[in-house]
């Protein structure tokens, strides 16, 4: 049986040559930038193209080439306590943002697409900075309102009484260190992760309202960690972001938003640690 890292390599590997083979057969037919083209003739090559792209930029493969690279190297998800261990989570985080990003970046150019225009759109940066810190409050309202209606209606969701989270967290300098991960990993690059994935949607995979919901329903599900409660309200969450872009196309407001977010939860479970 080979290592999980070398599957992992080899089927990215497959899917990246499958992408540009399509893409190469395909010509300017393949290429998603041309969203006046009728749903119906969009050739049958560049949605499993698109939807190979997605599949990849899910955040769930490269984790797990991610994660299965560290533990090559030695590096274990949890210290000797059993509690989750900051230096892994901190390197599974930033290179996986890397990678997810280059990925990105890669897919949009290679389709000869703009990558500004796709992920931040044509407006001026200050209106979508400024228009993100209300958004922040916002995300920090819905969050609490959804799991206090879940814990109300189905208390049984509530399945952990602690976030792991709270473990990682022990200093003031945990808290910095955990800081730049919840911005760079969390809001920088889930935000832009989920524009290219709307993006797709919305050209090639069933349109917007379609790539909103399952992106969402992703999002949720891979905060499971954090307790089924918390897994539910990150949905809603999602599914608020995502709502954002696809309104401003641009992925600024909601970058500044779930980074405000992120750093307010920190500081809370900094503050309840204590």
């Amino acid at each position: 049986m080979r290592p999980t890292s070398a599957v992992c390599q080899q089927w990215i590997h497959q899917i990246l040559w499958l992408s540009f083979r399509a893409d190469a057969r395909c010509g300017r037919l393949c290429n998603p930038v041309d969203v006046t083209e009728d749903a119906e003739r969009r050739p049958f090559a560049g949605r499993i193209v698109a939807l190979f792209e997605v599949l990849l930029c899910s955040d769930y493969p490269t984790q797990l080439a991610v994660g299965a690279t560290l533990y090559v190297l030695g590096f274990r998800p949890t210290n000797a306590s059993g509690a989750l261990s900051l230096r892994y989570v901190v390197l599974l985080s930033l290179i996986d943002t890397a990678l997810l990003l280059g990925l990105i970046v890669l897919f949009l150019r290679s389709h000869r697409e703009r990558v500004r225009t796709v992920l931040f759109g044509p407006r001026s940066w200050l209106p979508e900075v400024k228009l993100g810190l209300p958004l922040a409050v916002g995300a920090l309202v819905l969050a609490i309102a959804v799991i206090a209606i879940v814990r109300v209606l189905v208390p049984s969701l509530h399945n952990l009484e602690r976030n792991p989270l709270q473990d990682v967290i022990r200093s003031r300098g945990d808290v910095a260190l955990f800081a730049i991960v919840v911005v760079v990993a969390g809001g920088i690059r889930e935000e832009i992760q989920r524009a290219f994935i709307l993006h797709r949607f919305d050209v090639w995979l069933g349109g917007p309202t379609v790539g909103l919901i399952v992106s969402s329903i992703s999002f949720g599900l891979g905060h499971r960690l954090q307790g089924n409660d918390v897994a539910i309200a990150t949905g809603m969450l999602g599914f608020y972001w995502g709502a954002a872009y696809l309104r401003r196309r641009s992925s600024i407001a909601p970058m500044i938003s779930h980074a405000g977010f992120n750093l307010i939860e920190l500081l809370q479970f900094f503050a309840i640690g204590r």
